[in-house]
């Protein structure tokens, strides 16, 4: 017997799984982690999500879903986390495919049903973005979440949705989503990051940075992604909450239209009439500006002077903390220097890494 978990987003979301199950359940037997490729453009250069042929090295674990080996690798150019995850992570990541739609993701959730016979199955979200109805002017990112909702509540059998950090990607406002939540089963605390903090040390996610922030007990109001969205970072951070799976299909226009789809672009050419967007032509844009740029190589004094002036801007926003992928969009840096960027950060003043996330002092 063991458990199974989907995450329902990107990469950010099987890191808060892994925690989400160590806190709930203990380390002893780690679940299987039920989770997509779907790395941002810092990481991946290649639009939308990878599936098994974008990889060398997977391991059948059931008919019709891989599992992400310690010694599997993204098919260049694609890029992926996943393969650091299976190394540094206990759990088992089984990668989810949404190339067929709903429809195709329901037969893999319905073949690891089969094959784990698991005592439990959550679904986990960070920020609570798939509780959204489609037409909030903040949401960035419902596709991905309408998937795996959708086919959750699909299968026969009992799947409990969870929501951690309610409003910390930055989508939906913590206030919008207190009536829609449940009783709070968790509240995360420092001891329950620390098995996961070298991961966080990486990882690129700004949802399960924001969220480990806030269980490591930081306050403040922290800037996240290209845009320089604004994030409160409360009490209500660190919390994992229950919520109606029905509800929250009822409320998800998205999830609802997509539930037959039997192919991706199907289900992001829903998005694009409900939602008024797909977040894979957000991707396509975006990668395509990025090829007409120069490609910049940071240069030490440069980059120092520029996160300077960048921190006297935020400061006049009333920001308290941001992420390395923040800064490293703003500096207009290529993602492979975000490592570099947050190295050289570190080294010069290691006091303002309250980790994983980066302090903007009130004074200069």
């Amino acid at each position: 017997m063991t458990r199974l978990i989907v995450a329902a987003g990107g990469g950010g979301d099987a890191v808060a799984a892994s925690m989400v199950d160590a806190a709930l359940y203990g380390d002893e037997r780690p679940a299987v982690i039920f989770t997509y490729a779907w790395d941002r453009l810092l990481i991946d250069p290649v639009p939308g999500p990878r599936g098994p042929a974008d990889f060398t090295g997977l391991r059948l674990l059931t008919p019709g879903v891989f599992a992400i080996t310690a010694e599997a690798e993204p098919i260049v150019p694609a890029g992926s986390t996943l393969p650091r995850l299976a190394r540094e992570l206990p759990q088992t990541l089984a990668l989810i495919d949404p190339r067929h739609g709903v429809q195709g993701v329901t037969r893999q959730l319905e073949a690891l049903i089969q094959h784990l016979a698991p005592e439990s199955i959550d679904l986990v979200d960070v920020g609570g973005d798939i509780l959204a109805r489609g037409d909030e002017p903040t949401l960035r990112s419902p596709l991905a979440d309408a998937l795996t909702l959708a086919a959750c509540c699909r299968v026969d059998a009992p799947v409990r949705l969870l929501i951690a950090g309610p409003g910390l990607d930055g989508e939906l406002p913590a206030g919008e989503l207190r009536g829609l939540l449940g009783r709070n089963v968790l509240t995360l605390a420092p001891a329950h990051i620390e098995p996961i903090a070298h991961v966080l040390e990486w990882h690129p996610s700004e949802a399960t940075a924001l969220l480990a922030a806030t269980a490591r007990d930081i306050r403040g109001l922290c800037e996240i992604r290209d845009a320089g969205l604004p994030v409160p970072l409360t009490d209500e951070g660190p919390t994992v909450h229950e919520a109606d799976l029905n509800d929250a299909i009822g409320r998800n226009r998205l999830a609802r239209a997509i539930a037959s789809t039997t192919s991706l672009a199907d289900a992001e050419r829903l998005s694009r009439e409900i939602c008024g967007f797909s977040e894979i032509d957000y991707e396509r844009d975006k990668a395509t500006r990025l090829r007409t740029q120069p490609v910049r190589e940071l240069d030490p004094s440069t980059a120092l002077a520029q996160v300077a002036d960048f921190e006297h801007q935020a400061r006049a926003r009333g920001i308290s903390h941001t992420t390395f992928r923040r800064l490293t969009e703003a500096l207009g840096l290529d993602g492979a220097q975000r490592e570099r960027l947050r190295a050289l950060l570190i080294a010069s003043c290691p006091e303002r890494y309250v980790a994983p996330l980066w302090h903007i002092s009130p004074r200069a």
